[in-house]
């Protein structure tokens, strides 16, 4: 705690020299022959000069009051212009092939989960598609939350197929009200456009009449890769080889359209990067500002200070008032 006035501090000179007049007044009425002569005395008498102290401490709060006690400290305002993100994620059952350790939807999804981290002032959303799509988590700026809902994504919980159309459609039906600056879309998929009443070239046309920039990301290797080829009776995928196809003309053509980028990744490693390079293309301005805050104490002396001394006009006025000084 500091003082905004500290001079005011030295009033208390005048007034220990008074507290100090005033005890040497106690000790003299409490020497014996000065008891003898107030052997008849009331209470009151005794109580008196305990009583007028409460007058000098008062005005020793009031000198704390003016003398302004406060606390000051520093705090940062911190004001973004905010993206909205959505990332579409592809759940259909080849992001569970094993040219990725150990599948491709796993480090997808710890790569998002780190993406998400580096983004503390944007809203972010999470939509899930393979022959349907569906909205995992609206746009929000908790990142805790985006994070859970990235982790909790699953291969099966869908119809099998690759709605890419249905995906980026969805993402974009998110932000279509949104007042954000700028509007994100990053694709990811591992396959091409198989299914969904939903077109990617629909979809892009409305990305383009929103303005919403969107990257796509191809993941995985093309050719033979172990990959689910059929359902067991438990319901359970069954690996194989599989020869798996990757449309990279469709999602070159919804990113030049939406002024996004395409990207490749083969590893987990190309990946990062990629995720990487988006965070630096689409950095949020962010303005901190140091404001100096200060809260002022003087009210409690003050208020102290006169309830004291109303109490001790009243007492000096009540049950005081018969002693003669």
């Amino acid at each position: 705690m500091t003082f905004a006035s500290p001079l005011w501090l030295l009033l208390f000179v005048p007034l220990y020299y008074w507290w100090r007049k005033g005890r040497a007044q106690m000790l003299t009425l409490k020497m014996p022959q000065t008891n003898r002569h107030f052997s008849g005395a009331t209470w009151r008498s005794k109580v008196r000069p305990l009583w007028n102290r409460i007058g000098l401490f008062s005005l020793g709060l009031l000198v704390l009051a003016m003398a302004r006690p406060q606390k000051k400290w520093q705090e940062e305002k911190v004001k973004a212009d905010a993206l909205d993100i959505v990332l579409a994620m592809d759940i259909s059952p080849s992001m569970l092939s094993k040219d990725f350790d150990p599948d491709r939807l796993t480090v997808a999804k710890k790569v998002a989960v780190d993406f998400v981290e580096n983004r503390p002032h944007d809203r972010i959303g999470l939509v899930a598609f393979s022959a349907e799509a569906f909205t995992q988590c609206p746009l929000t700026a908790d990142r805790k939350v985006v994070q859970s809902f990235i982790r909790e994504l699953t291969v099966g919980r869908l119809k099998d197929g690759t709605a890419i159309g249905m995906g980026l459609a969805t993402a974009i039906n998110r932000m279509k009200e949104s007042p954000s600056r700028s509007k994100i879309v990053i694709l990811l998929t591992d396959g091409e456009n198989t299914t969904g009443y939903i077109t990617p070239d629909q979809a892009t046309e409305i990305a383009v009449s929103l303005g919403i920039r969107v990257y796509t990301v191809g993941i995985g290797s093309e050719g033979v890769v172990m990959s689910p080829s059929q359902r067991g009776p438990n319901g359970s995928y069954i690996f194989g080889p599989r020869m798996l196809k990757f449309n990279t003309d469709l999602l070159k053509d919804i990113a030049d359209r939406t002024k996004g980028k395409f990207y490749r990744a083969y590893s987990e490693r190309d990946l990062k990067g990629i995720y990487a390079e988006i965070d630096r293309l689409e950095k949020t301005k962010v303005e901190i500002k140091t404001v100096q805050r200060t809260k002022e104490y003087y009210e409690w002396f003050v208020g102290i200070a006169i309830a004291l001394l109303l109490l001790e006009f009243l007492g000096r006025w009540t049950v005081l008032r018969s002693v003669t000084p």
